[in-house]
């Protein structure tokens, strides 16, 4: 889904304004009191609590303050009692409180070293129990993601861009396949999920943001029941398929 409009007039500059002086500055104060409650909350009393009543409230905040309107289908198709391997397309920094906010379900994301260096952030992602790893540390990454998924709730899953990074043109890029190994390991469903408008509201190597519309699409699960380790590469065909079919609509710039 597009933009309903694209700035003009005085929005074209009063919202450049608007997010400099006002987004951004309420975004780090949300920022700072969500992590503030959820690092005690999460270690001492329960992460799932600090999960979805605390950092989801966090991540629509950010979306509804930057005038974004999310719109989600396909819900009949997942349980929130359930626990997945969900895996996702990433076309802009803006797709994790899209999912975040609006998915529903207990989460942990696998996210990259980088942000476990960004104060108050971090705190609260090692509380509710997110994982970080390192790009191109292959067995840190095995090792942390496996020490994480042991320590889940039934009931809470694990979120995947397979992608590995960012779309710059909208395009699907390949599948990694350590989603798919990890769901034939634990022998979880993978939920494939489609984001759409994203890179219109937060383009990649961009900070302006812009409001907007996104859609948020649940496909219906995969499951692992009875598979191996060489099935992986078929399972994340499968999900890229599920995936791609709900782009196929979407202006690639």
């Amino acid at each position: 889904m597009e933009n309903t409009a694209p700035l003009t007039g005085y929005k074209h500059w009063i919202y450049p304004i608007y997010q400099w002086v006002i987004y951004i500055p309420l975004c780090v104060l949300t920022t700072v009191i969500g992590a503030t409650i959820a690092v005690p909350v999460g270690w001492f009393v329960s992460p799932k609590l600090a999960n979805l009543h605390i950092a989801v409230v966090w991540a629509k905040i950010l979306t509804r303050l930057a005038g974004v309107r999310v719109h989600v289908s396909g819900q009949e198709n997942m349980n929130p009692h359930q626990s997945y391997i969900l895996v996702a397309n990433h076309q802009s920094a803006f797709d994790i409180p899209v999912i975040y906010g609006y998915s529903k379900l207990d989460l942990r994301w696998v996210m990259k070293a980088e942000i476990k260096w960004i104060p108050f952030v971090a705190a609260g992602c090692r509380a509710i129990g997110h994982v970080f790893v390192e790009r191109g540390n292959t067995q840190q990454a095995t090792n942390a993601i496996n020490r994480a998924v042991g320590r889940l709730e039934e009931g809470t899953g694990v979120l995947f861009f397979p992608e590995g990074t960012r779309s710059m043109n909208g395009t699907l890029l390949p599948f990694k396949k350590g989603a798919f190994r990890l769901a034939i390991d634990q022998q979880m469903p993978i939920l494939p999920v489609t984001v759409r408008g994203t890179r219109d509201i937060l383009a990649p190597k961009s900070v302006s943001i812009l409001p907007g519309e996104v859609e948020l699409i649940f496909h219906k699960p995969i499951s692992t029941e009875g598979f191996g380790p060489e099935d992986a590469p078929r399972l994340a065909l499968r999900a890229r398929e599920a995936i791609e079919s709900a782009l196929s609509t979407e202006p690639t710039a």
